[in-house]
């Protein structure tokens, strides 16, 4: 019998850790490949972790509620073999390719050191759900046998990624604090190339006999975490136009019933909106970006995220893949299918990795315009609002006239840093001039 390790999947690109809110399995159990072993959260979505072999659970190394960094090992199966690893350490090896790279080789080696700690008990998970950052084995282990406390660790300045306390951090400390030099630091789980930003003053509101309070759930908790951090990361701007989209309007009422007929998919406007954004994606390439540090960096493919709004009122967001390789019938199967997952649970992580852009539709609620907050580590981000009847006045050979027209607000969000107003509204632009001239006759 070899043993497999389930790692902690990453499940966004600036996720690194999430919590274990359900396990489907305990120990001794018999698994099958795909069987749903655990359910993770983060702010971006809750997802179901299936096991990638056929075993036997021998261990599951942290309980429901824990905090769990990406790449840690949560669960060991015992799978039939004649002890040859070879699967295993292939399997590995593939997940731990989406894990952050460390930046030096040092950090390399002190990783290859810890990974030889034994793995931590249901004790220690739950020690990190009151930490603010992760502790290595190896780090807890020389902070235990030097009588460091988890609050004394707790005001250590880390180097490692996103703050991390690592074993040259703690040894230097040691030192320090047994010369004298040592003085406690406030620790920060931003990384080195990101500017340190002082957390908002938290005011407290006057609570009346009448007011009734309202614990926020761990969903809202985490949504609101994110929403925080996007706007002391980026400088938001936001650029509006009006479009007439009355070609559009006529033309998806003259071909929704053919096209489900044909395709057995239903149309709706999204995927039109989809593909136009795609389009201007290629167009404008700064738009399509990420920025690490001082650094921008530039993705060739037009992922789009969709915001997907579930029965319990939180947002979700998978992403479509390389739109722009798409036709108008892919974009419509891929959103209509990571629609139906998202809102019942049953999207794998992968479906809400790698977005460059991302859609949300404020007309589905008959909001007329919105000002969107970025989805880190992203750029920009598109709001459509409803679409209304309206008079506008058209220019004809005998003269100006008003006709009744199908119109509607986009308005891009997009970060200062890298997007200036120019170059925003260009954009958005480009994007209400491609639906404007959406052809009323296009064959489905």
């Amino acid at each position: 019998m070899s043993e497999f390790k389930i790692l902690m999947p990453k499940l966004g690109e600036s996720v690194q850790e999430a919590t274990i809110t359900k396990w489907f399995v305990k120990e001794g159990d018999t698994i099958e490949e795909d069987d749903p072993v655990f359910e993770v959260a983060t702010d971006k979505v809750d997802s179901e972790i299936p096991s990638p072999v056929d075993g036997v659970i021998s261990k599951i190394l942290f309980q429901e509620d824990a905090l769990v960094p990406v790449g840690e090992v949560v669960a060991i199966v015992k799978i039939d073999g004649d002890g040859d690893d070879t699967t295993e350490d292939a399997a590995q090896a593939t997940d731990k390719e989406t894990e952050a790279p460390a930046p030096t080789s040092e950090v390399e080696t002190e990783a290859k050191a810890e990974e030889s700690q034994p793995a931590e008990s249901a004790k220690s998970a739950s020690v990190k759900t009151t930490a603010t950052r992760f502790y290595s084995p190896l780090v807890k282990s020389i902070a235990e046998k030097e009588n460091i406390s988890l609050e004394e660790l707790e005001t250590i300045q880390g180097s490692g990624q996103n703050g991390r306390v690592q074993k040259n951090d703690l040894l230097k400390y040691l030192e320090d604090k047994k010369s004298g030099k040592a003085q406690p630091e406030i620790a920060t789980t931003a990384s080195t190339s990101e500017e340190v930003k002082p957390s908002a003053p938290k005011i407290s509101p006057s609570i009346g006999a009448n007011e009734q309070i309202i614990e926020m759930d761990r969903v809202r908790k985490l949504i609101a975490d994110h929403m925080v951090r996007s706007k002391q990361t980026s400088p938001h701007v936001t650029s509006v136009v009006e479009v007439d989209v009355t070609n559009l309007v006529l033309w998806r009422k003259k071909v929704k019933d053919q096209f489900q007929e044909k395709y057995g998919e239903k149309i709706t406007f999204m995927p039109v909106f989809t593909e136009a954004v795609a389009k201007a994606l290629m167009e404008f390439p700064i738009v399509n970006s990420s920025v690490d540090g001082d650094k921008i960096i530039l993705h060739k493919s037009a992922n789009v995220a969709i915001a997907v709004a579930k029965p319990d009122g939180n947002l979700v967001v998978p992403v479509i893949k390389e739109a722009e390789q798409k036709n108008l019938l892919g974009i419509t199967k891929n959103l209509n299918e990571l629609a139906e997952g998202a809102r019942n649970n049953k999207l794998k992580p992968d479906a809400y990795q790698g977005g460059t852009f991302t859609i949300t539709n404020f007309g589905s609620f008959r909001n007329v315009i919105g000002t969107p907050i970025i989805n880190q580590p992203q750029v920009a981000i598109l709001a459509t609002g409803t679409i209304e009847k309206k008079p506008a006045v058209m220019e004809t050979p005998t003269g100006d006239v008003i006709v009744v027209r199908h119109k509607m607000f986009l308005s891009l969000s997009y970060d200062h840093r890298v997007i200036d107003g120019a170059m925003g509204g260009a954009f958005v632009r480009r994007i209400g001039d491609i639906l404007e001239a959406f052809d009323i006759n296009r064959e489905i």
